[in-house]
């Protein structure tokens, strides 16, 4: 599917990865502007499923660097049944980006004072607690 820019020119599709190796693409999707990519930050943090994805060592980095603009697409990823892309997601982005630990402060909270199973087994709640004791700043309550 093409794109269309505000002028209406046609741009082309995003270099989303064609599998879990595919680091190439993941480079040329970094390359781009937030404006370009945050339509597809749903399917670009699918690729952060797994740490030990050659993809996703190039894009969290990248990821911990955009800041509170991340924060629905986090909260999303948070807010799933998936304890495992939650604690890759607070380890690899959120434990990186002061602004996102504060901007998400209320989450932390939570998943560090009450966390499911899951969360307890698949080690969310001791990093969601190491980020919020490595705050300076008052975390925003949600």
């Amino acid at each position: 599917m093409t794109r269309s820019n505000h002028a209406g020119t046609p741009r082309k599709p995003l270099p989303l990865p064609r599998d879990k190796h595919d680091t190439q693409n993941a480079q040329a999707l970094i390359a781009l502007s937030w404006e370009e990519l945050h339509p597809a930050m749903p399917q670009i943090l699918a690729w952060i499923q797994d740490v030990n994805w050659p993809v996703a060592g190039v894009l969290l980095p990248y990821l911990a660097g955009i800041g509170a603009r991340l924060v629905p697409y986090i909260k999303t990823v948070l807010d799933s049944n998936d304890g495992q892309w939650k604690y890759f997601v607070l380890q690899g982005i959120v434990r990186h980006s002061s602004e996102l630990a504060f901007e998400l402060g209320g989450e932390l909270k939570r998943l560090a004072s009450a966390p499911t199973i899951e969360e307890l087994e698949e080690g969310v709640a001791e990093v969601a607690r190491a980020i919020l004791a490595c705050q300076t700043i008052t975390v925003r309550d949600q």
